[in-house]
């Protein structure tokens, strides 16, 4: 440890993203999308005048937040973006989360949120998953500084509907409710109709997942323009031009086709629903998904074994290393040729 640090960093614990390989394999750890994004992308960056770049973006990411805006049927002053949601989410930590009042999240969810917990000295309140592995919303204390939750949930792929969240957010009226929809494009019911009703709502997205852009890094938050002057008062605090304006074209770019965003979702989630059929075959335990992976464990065989024996054939899954989860893997869903190799490859480790 460095004498020169902070107190605080000697107590963090950073959050471990899925391993990018420098090898050549069959990648399905990190749930990117296996589809390139969509041709107009490519467009704009063929066609990109160099000389914008030497001038300063636009601080408040007009262009893209207006297109946001469209998309989702809301008012610009009601969208915020960011560098990936992971950045949008850690303004909101800082916005709507550093209370005496613990933050409710579920005991099994995305990673980053008790790292952020932990930077922002935030306490933390776990609610354990129920029998079925989902987020049971009916246990989050409505006295918490904040609700926090994946939906569909990472890294067990259940989704909650529109209306339960309506009812949580009946139940819960005066800390904000944040819910994160990186996923929900791959099954789930979006919750970002209900912001204009519920003004403590709010909803996280990101164009990694199923725009295919997570090299690209933007996400984006919907809700009322209250909390978006939340967030925005954190951000120019820190940086007050977060998009460049190459990303914020491209992100433009990529909203605007929808038959490709259309097409590429459908394929994930038919390859996806295929993948669990082959799966069960082979006697996994496949929990349901409304997401661009799957959770699976084999009663006969152990998951640590199956993730290196996997890494040996060419093929990098997920297992973390927690007592709750020891026994899983998570398995991105790839091309129907990728999921064939992983089958093909399952089936001679399972002899």
């Amino acid at each position: 440890m460095s004498k020169f640090w902070s107190p605080i960093v000697r107590t963090l614990t950073p959050y471990i993203p899925g391993e990018q390989p420098r090898e050549r394999l069959i990648k399905l750890n990190t749930n990117e999308n296996p589809y390139p994004p969509a041709p107009g992308v490519e467009q704009v960056l063929r066609d990109y005048p160099i000389d914008h770049l030497r001038r300063y973006p636009d601080p408040t990411s007009q262009a893209l937040r207006q297109a946001l805006a469209r998309e989702y049927g809301v008012e610009t002053q009601q969208v915020f973006v960011g560098n990936g949601s992971d950045e949008v989410l850690a303004l909101a930590f800082q916005a709507f989360f550093c209370h005496d009042a613990p933050l409710a999240m579920p005991a099994i969810t995305y990673s980053f949120y008790p790292v952020y917990c932990r930077l922002y000295g935030i306490e933390a309140k776990t609610v354990a998953l129920d029998e079925q592995w989902q987020v049971p919303l009916d246990f989050f204390d409505a006295n918490s500084g904040g609700v926090i939750f994946a939906n569909p949930n990472a890294p067990t792929g259940h989704g909650h509907g529109r209306a339960s969240i309506t009812a949580l957010l009946e139940r819960i009226t005066e800390c904000v409710v944040l819910v994160d929809e990186a996923y929900v494009d791959f099954g789930g019911e979006s919750a970002v109709p209900l912001v204009e009703n519920y003004p403590n709502l709010l909803v996280t997205g990101t164009f990694s997942k199923s725009r295919s852009l997570a090299g690209l890094r933007l996400g984006y938050a919907i809700g009322s323009r209250e909390l978006i002057e939340g967030l925005e008062r954190v951000k120019d605090s820190f940086n007050s031009y977060p998009i460049d304006s190459l990303a914020s074209a491209l992100g433009v770019a990529a909203l605007e086709d929808k038959a490709h965003f259309e097409a590429c979702r459908e394929r994930v989630i038919t390859t996806r629903e295929r993948t669990r059929r082959r799966l069960m075959d082979l006697g996994f335990d496949v929990l349901p998904s409304q997401a661009n992976f799957i959770l699976v464990r084999h009663s006969q065989h152990d998951a640590p074994q199956l993730f290196v024996g996997l890494r040996e054939r060419g093929i990098l899954v997920r297992h973390f290393n927690t007592d709750a989860l020891r026994e899983f893997m998570r398995i991105s869903i790839g091309t129907d040729d990728e999921m064939d190799s992983l089958i093909e490859a399952l089936e001679r480790l399972l002899g």
